[in-house]
């Protein structure tokens, strides 16, 4: 059985799933090069078909990430909307009473799922084959068929901005795999739509750098941090009568309509200060949410899904709350991976067991690979500005370089799927040298200042750099944790403030060739890790093709790419 999930919306997406066994996925942005691109995602789904060798009429359903979509809006739109979706001028208000109240809204939601048929129709997909999942439902299947675990009960908890006109959820799976769900939050209380809101306050851009505020946290004071967090505390307050759902306090606006509400309240306050008690009051009220739904269903292993959980700091309070036996978080859990959710939901429903056998989620290497032919052809166009050669032992040649302080970047296999890049579309460098970092933000990523990096370490020496009392699994830098004694072997990849870290735990059966990349320079310096960021230039997708890696090389001041077996550098001029 073979099914394309779908989520034709931010950050666009598509994979394939075969038999429950995900085959393929892409983010839209790779192949059209617009960051969060935001439509029916036709060149992923092109890429998926061709990869498998058929065509359209072998694909026996479409699953869609949820019932209704927002309309599509470019960044400069997505500014302007949140700002006036929070005025109280008299025809905004007008709007939103028409919005909320009138028969709008579902004139509304039948248009958009007549613009959505139509996308896919424009893209050959016959609109009789899309089915249409609930979105947290999306984002439910998602995490618990990701996780490890089968056969016992698991707590499944969906959080983000809004999805089918609500924010969270919290379900429970038995040891059957039939999950329920047990409690929900309208999207008119959604904390993740307030984090969005404040992101645009402060001059930055809504969905998507949410996790500039995250990185400025720490440097805020512990004393303006809680000033701060009483503002947010404010907005919301337990039910009593849904224990395990939070609302608006009497006087609070719609999450949606808070824009000015907050610019109020906020107003002169510092902007780390504004950053550290915003994230206090999200990783208190998820950490008080978790602890809830542990004790009305008394299970204890926790999995997640959701755009509010790619925020690593808060998964890191979760993670450490005694209640929390084991923790398990789908990697990069915005919408873009509501497509394979969609897909496993369909896929079970059209199953005749009861119980798919699908195995738990493993290496995410599931985009485009490169090929001989495809790097030669790339060389060969750019041979004026780069020199080549075909070193023996690639991995220990760029060692050579990473060990003295030299910044390398990695292309290589099939391209990790997601936001993080886990050492196929990497920049490399080595994380005792604190001046990588000015070295990498000065000459490619052009990173605000106060951003922490990440760190690749060998399975082998993890416990060496990261406390993890519980033995949590940590491949897909979805987690922070503290950094031991050894923190200095580390440091250009931890955070610069409180030296937490962002680890991507590196099995050798999940990626040898990384693997060997850093063990080579283990080999050279003792020091079982590398600093890791995304190889892409800033306000840009990660690359995914050996042209788009010389392209970025070449408008950086990027100096060496291991590209395949080829080792790449630029030309002194």
């Amino acid at each position: 059985m073979r099914i394309i999930g779908i989520h034709d919306g931010h950050n666009a997406a598509a994979c394939l799933l075969e038999d429950g066994v995900i085959r393929g996925a892409l983010q839209e942005e790779r192949l059209t090069r617009i960051k969060n691109h935001d439509t029916f995602p036709k060149r992923a789904v092109e890429w998926l078909l061709a990869e498998a060798g058929c065509d359209l009429s072998a694909i026996d359903a479409f699953a869609m990430n949820g019932f209704h979509m927002p309309v599509h809006r470019d960044r400069e739109r997505l500014i302007r909307d949140t700002r006036w979706a929070g005025s109280n001028r008299p025809v905004r208000l007008l709007k939103r009473l028409a919005r909320e109240h009138g028969p709008g809204l579902a004139i509304w939601k039948a248009r958009r799922k007549a613009d959505r048929e139509a996308e896919a129709r424009a893209a050959g997909v016959d609109p009789a084959k899309l089915v249409y999942i609930e979105h947290h439902r999306c984002h439910a299947e998602a995490a618990y068929w990701g996780s490890p675990w089968r056969g016992e009960p698991v707590l499944v908890l969906t959080a983000d901005g809004a999805g089918d006109d609500i924010c969270a959820t919290v379900n429970t799976v038995d040891a059957g795999g039939t999950m329920q769900r047990i409690a929900q939050v309208d999207e008119s209380s959604s904390p993740a739509m307030v984090y969005l809101t404040v992101t645009t306050l402060l001059g930055m851009v809504p969905n998507e750098h949410e996790y500039k505020l995250m990185g400025m946290a720490p440097y805020g004071s512990a004393k303006g941090a809680e000033a701060v967090y009483r503002i947010f505390e404010k907005m919301f307050e337990w039910d009593p009568e849904r224990p395990l759902a939070w609302r608006r306090r009497s006087g609070v606006p719609n999450t949606y309509y808070c824009y000015e509400w907050l610019r109020d309240r906020l107003d002169l306050k510092r902007f780390d200060i504004i950053c550290a008690g915003m994230q206090l009051w999200v990783e208190r009220l998820l950490a008080e949410w978790v602890r809830r739904a542990i004790k009305a269903t008394g299970i204890r292993k926790v999995a997640l899904s959701g755009g509010i959980f790619m925020n690593v700091k808060a998964n890191q309070v979760i993670a450490e709350l005694p209640e929390v036996e084991d923790l398990f978080i789908f990697p990069s859990c915005g919408d873009e991976t509501n497509p394979m959710g969609a897909a496993w939901a369909v896929y079970g429903e059209r199953k005749q067991e009861a119980d798919p056998a699908i195995a738990p989620l493993g290496p995410i290497y599931w985009g485009p690979d490169i090929e001989e032919k495809e790097i030669e052809s790339a060389l060969k166009a750019a041979e004026g500005d780069f020199r080549f050669e075909r070193p023996e032992n690639i991995s220990a040649h760029a060692a050579e370089f990473l060990a003295r302080g030299e910044v390398v970047a990695r292309v290589d296999g099939r391209a990790e799927f997601g936001a993080r890049a886990l050492g196929n579309r990497s920049i490399l460098a080595n994380p005792s040298m604190p001046r990588v970092i000015k070295q990498i933000n000065d000459a490619i990523k052009s990173r605000d200042f106060w951003m922490p990096f990440a760190c690749s370490m060998l399975a082998e020496r993890a416990n060496d750099y990261i406390v993890n009392p519980k033995g949590l699994a940590a491949p897909y830098m979805i987690l922070t944790f503290n950094a031991t004694e050894r923190v200095d072997e580390i440091a250009a990849g931890t955070h610069p403030s409180d030296r937490t870290v962002r680890p991507q735990i590196v099995e050798r059966a999940w990626n040898p060739g990384y693997w060997d990349v850093i063990r080579a320079f283990e080999e050279k310096t003792g020091i079982g890790a590398l600093l890791n960021t995304s190889f892409n230039l800033h306000g840009h997708p990660i690359v995914n093709s050996p042209a788009e890696a010389l392209d970025d090389m070449r408008r950086s001041g990027l100096q060496s790419l291991i590209l395949g077996p080829w080792w790449v550098e630029k030309k002194v001029k």
